[in-house]
């Protein structure tokens, strides 16, 4: 899977990119566009941003998507299609936190999940940076709809793109 910097606009998305279990670091506040870039060629990975002289910058320098909504759902549909992405691809394998990831939740961290929680099917996960604790309740059900969507959204883009390449439009 690609690896992914975030600039500091897209802290939002840098969430939901990890809650699919994409490695995406998310720019410091106040670091310096040279340090991100630096930071990008140096760990081999693609920058999102939302600013366009940012992404004037990098072109050429390192891999770039420029995500011109304030929207999540759209910043999605935007880098989704961009890297075709696949949003159900690994989820639920990254902190969504700080981006670590994720191991099996057992002893101490197993103990923390609700007892109602305890009796799902699993996977019980935990981050073994923050120690926030992972399981499926319906939060990860929400999330994984949104997920889901947003796979399909990519989906049909990439058909409609392959048809209109077939068609001679492309």
């Amino acid at each position: 899977m690609v690896r992914l910097f975030c600039d500091g606009m897209l802290a939002g998305l840098a969430r939901w990119l990890r809650a699919a279990g994409c490695d995406t670091a998310l720019a410091a506040r106040g670091l310096r566009d040279t340090d991100i870039l630096a930071a990008c060629r140096a760990e081999g990975r693609t920058l999102l941003t939302r600013d366009r002289r940012l992404a004037a910058v990098a072109a050429g320098d390192v891999p770039t998507v420029l995500v011109e909504s304030d929207a999540v759902d759209e910043q999605a549909r935007q880098v989704g299609a961009a890297l075709w992405l696949d949003w159900m691809a690994a989820p639920f394998t990254r902190c969504m936190v700080d981006n670590a990831p994720l191991r099996p939740a057992t002893g101490e961290s197993a103990a923390r999940i609700p007892e109602r929680a305890r009796r799902l099917p699993g996977p019980f996960r935990v981050c073994p940076a923050c120690g926030r604790v992972y399981w499926p309740g319906s939060h990860a059900r929400r999330i994984a709809a949104r997920l889901q969507a947003w796979r399909e959204a990519v989906a049909a883009e990439r058909r409609a793109t392959a048809h209109e390449a077939l068609s001679g439009r492309g």
